[in-house]
């Protein structure tokens, strides 16, 4: 079979828009909310009619570039913005949960997608849960890395059998994050703001994991205080997979004349084949993916391709899986539920780092509060 058959082989990168005609309030008007969610919902024809922030100007200028009709003075007008069906956060975690639950009283509000962190703790992340519930509103989170490309397409991969049996995965990042300033007021730093995006896909390829150690070291870059700077995590899945998940958020010198090599790179080994590939963000690129497989490639390597991009195209998929949702009364796919769960793996990486040991998922708790 040549090559181009095989990397035709009917692989999804991007998801196919089926719905998009619920009307969206964007709360936010930061960096995430103006480069990537408004970009993509742009190139998907999603209907954005409102925005606020923390400040109007803000807002209005955010309202401009990506024609927004409706700039609100305060987020609380936006969601009770009758003409709003869809509430979009891109808020601080200390803050959002106020937002969902003034959200959750309103009777136009179909739907809310939330940032992550979700809340500043699993004790609050499980009580947004729970109230949504008995709202009867969906609440998804924001876990865009399931979008990326190369992760879809690995997921796809690994679901034709054509790894075989998973035996061991990593993710390797050796790449400076943007921290947002409000970080600064919180302890947490790495685990709860950079590897939440490696944990939860690592939930997503292979299931929710039995244990976790994780490992830490401050970043010499970070002048606020943290408890975590670079983070190495060791996961071990109830299949037999063993996965590492590691943060270099150091990655070296930045300065002129030092030409740094920042990158994210993943690997899966199974016993039929191998998959491997790159996270684009760090050069703004887009993510790679190859693979070789016994079953299916003859034991050649064989690299699919694309042009989109995790950011901001990734955030198409994150609105359309809620989109979907609220038409067809089908649980979303990033759901508040599924969500504590990745909150609760940092959870439990924060009780390894705490206590020097390896904890159990079992250890930690996601059951109602009251």
């Amino acid at each position: 079979m040549a090559s181009e058959e095989i990397a035709g082989n009917g692989f999804e990168p991007d998801v196919k828009v089926r719905t998009r005609e619920f009307r969206i309030g964007c709360v936010g008007a930061g960096m995430i909310m103006a480069e990537c969610h408004l970009a993509a919902y742009k190139e998907a024809g999603f209907p954005v009619v409102a925005i606020a922030s923390r400040t109007k100007a803000s807002a209005e200028k955010v309202a401009r570039r990506w024609e927004i009709p409706t700039v609100h003075d305060t987020p609380e007008q936006l969601i009770e913005d009758e003409n709003v069906e869809i509430i979009d956060l891109a808020f601080p975690p200390d803050q959002q949960p106020a937002l969902i639950r003034h959200a959750l009283k309103q009777t136009h509000i179909k739907a809310i997608l939330a940032q992550k962190p979700l809340a500043l703790s699993l004790k609050d992340a499980i009580e947004l849960r729970d109230e949504a519930a008995r709202a009867g509103k969906i609440l998804s989170v924001n876990q865009n890395m399931r979008y990326d490309q190369s992760m879809r397409v690995l997921k796809q991969i690994m679901d034709s059998g054509a790894l075989g049996d998973i035996v061991f995965a990593q993710i390797d990042m050796h790449a400076i994050p943007h921290w947002q300033t409000f970080l600064e007021d919180y302890d947490r730093l790495t685990l709860a703001n950079m590897s939440v995006h490696h944990l939860d896909v690592l939930r997503f390829l292979f299931g929710d994991p039995d244990e976790i150690t994780t490992l830490t070291r401050k970043d010499p870059r970070t002048r606020f205080d943290h408890s975590d700077g670079i983070t190495v995590s060791t996961m071990r899945f109830p299949s037999g997979v063993l996965a590492v998940s590691l943060e270099d958020v150091w990655s070296g010198p930045r300065q002129d004349g030092y030409k740094d090599d920042q990158h994210i790179n993943w690997r899966v080994d199974g016993t039929k084949g191998v998959a491997k590939g790159t996270i684009g963000w760090p050069t703004g690129s887009a993510s790679t993916l190859t693979y070789a497989s016994t079953e299916t490639t003859g034991g050649e390597w064989v690299t699919p391709s694309w042009e989109t991009m995790w950011f901001p195209h990734a955030f198409i998929g994150v609105m359309e899986q809620l989109q979907h949702a609220v038409k067809t009364g089908e649980p979303p796919a990033l759901s508040v539920a599924d969500n504590v769960k990745t909150m609760a793996l940092i959870e439990a990486g924060y009780r390894s780092i705490d206590e020097g040991r390896t904890v159990k998922l079992s250890e930690i708790s996601t059951n109602s509060i009251n």
